[in-house]
This record gives structure tokens, C-alpha cells and sequence, in this order.
């Protein structure tokens, strides 16, 4: 009877160290990743090989508000990044409606911070992206649309984002000319490091990358 009690008492302390320990082990680990990583038609061609230390290349561009802002304001914090137009009919509003999600899931976290860069900086003005940010109910200081040179823009994307393919960043025309805007979302660590890539038409993607800014903050 002793023995039975004993190996009882065992067990009840095993099991639930064993769990977790098999919980911990699950743990998601986001990768950190770099050019190299990726299919190569989306990395610039002088960047491909880079297999270590990728980290976003300094910026400055006029929010909605009228403000410069440099990269370096920015810096320490977690960003989660787009690329998209003010007057597109297509994915972008399917995808700011989604990143409303991602701006209410931590609204009272100043360490997160939404960055949506216009491809079409000729058509969305200043004003323009003030009045598309008050229809999104985007918070200032949070969630910044940006516009400025188009060909910075772009470079930014295609060197530091990866979220535009270099023949098609080229293309310098108008929105709803030749060039491709992208539908994801971008997640960018506190020390400028791509972390992940997200469908941000996809509610079930953008649930992942919610959860996956929890586990960057826990890093």
C-alpha cells in the first residue's frame, strides 16, 4: 500500500513538471530574418546572399499630420509595417481594416507602432492621408501613413522591406498603372530586424501576428 501511495505521489509531481517542460518546449520562436531567407525576385539583387545582421536602413518621411519623422524617433520599438494607397478599391481597404485590429489589440502600448507607407506618394498628399487616417480611426503617435519621395519609398521597400519585387519597384507610374502594391504586413523588432511576414488580407494571419507582437514583447 506504502509503495502504491508513494509511486502515486511521484506521478502527481511529474506530470505536471513534464507538461511543463513540453509546454515551454512549444513555445513559438520567431525567426529573425534575413535576405537570404527569402525567394530572391524579392530582394534586391546586391542583398541576396546577406545570410546575417539585415536590419531596416534609416528613413524619414511627412506623416498625416505634417510631421518629419526619422526612423530613429522610432527606434527601440516594435513596428508592424505596410505598403498601400489612399484611393485603392482593391486590398487596401480589406487590409487597414485588419490593421484597425492590430492598432485596438494594443492601443495602450506605446511600444508598438503601425507604419503604412503610400505607394503612390503623387495622388496621396498630406491631406489625403490625414483624411484617410481619420477614417480608420488611426491614432496619432501610433499609427503613422507615410508619404515623400517615391523613389526613397520604394528603395525602402526593396532594401530594407523586401515587400516589392525589384522589376516592379522600378516601375515608377501611377497608382493604377503598371506597378504592384503588396498585401502584407511586415513585423519589425525593437533592434530593426524583419520577424515576420503576415497576409494582411487573411483574419486568421493577422490573429498570428497579434499574438506574435505578445511574444516579441516577452523576448
Amino acid at each position: 500500500m506504502k509503495r502504491i501511495v508513494f509511486v502515486f505521489i511521484i506521478l502527481m509531481i511529474a506530470i505536471p513538471v513534464a507538461y511543463y517542460y513540453t509546454i515551454e518546449s512549444n513555445k513559438k520562436k520567431l525567426p529573425i530574418i534575413n535576405p537570404s531567407d527569402l525567394v530572391p525576385d524579392v530582394v534586391d539583387p546586391e542583398l541576396r546572399n546577406k545570410a546575417s545582421g539585415h536590419k531596416i536602413q534609416d528613413f524619414e518621411f511627412v506623416n498625416q499630420n505634417g510631421d518629419l519623422i526619422k526612423s530613429k524617433e522610432l527606434e527601440g520599438k516594435i513596428w508592424v509595417v505596410e505598403y498601400f494607397f489612399a484611393t485603392c478599391k482593391g486590398i487596401c481597404p480589406i487590409m487597414n481594416k485588419q490593421m484597425q485590429r492590430v492598432q485596438s489589440a494594443y492601443s495602450d502600448d506605446n511600444e508598438i507602432k503601425i507604419l503604412s507607407f503610400t505607394v503612390d506618394p503623387i495622388n496621396d498628399s498630406i491631406e489625403a492621408l490625414k483624411k484617410y487616417a481619420e477614417s480608420h480611426e488611426a491614432v496619432n503617435g501610433k499609427w503613422h501613413f507615410f508619404t515623400g519621395n517615391k523613389t526613397k519609398l520604394y528603395g525602402l521597400a526593396r532594401q530594407s522591406f523586401f515587400l516589392l519585387k525589384p522589376a516592379e519597384a522600378k516601375n515608377l507610374g501611377d497608382a493604377g498603372g503598371d506597378f504592384i502594391h503588396t498585401n502584407n504586413f511586415v513585423l519589425i523588432d525593437p533592434q530593426k530586424r524583419i520577424r515576420g511576414y503576415y497576409d494582411g488580407t487573411n483574419p486568421d494571419e493577422v490573429d498570428e501576428l497579434i499574438a506574435d507582437i505578445g511574444i516579441l514583447k516577452a523576448e
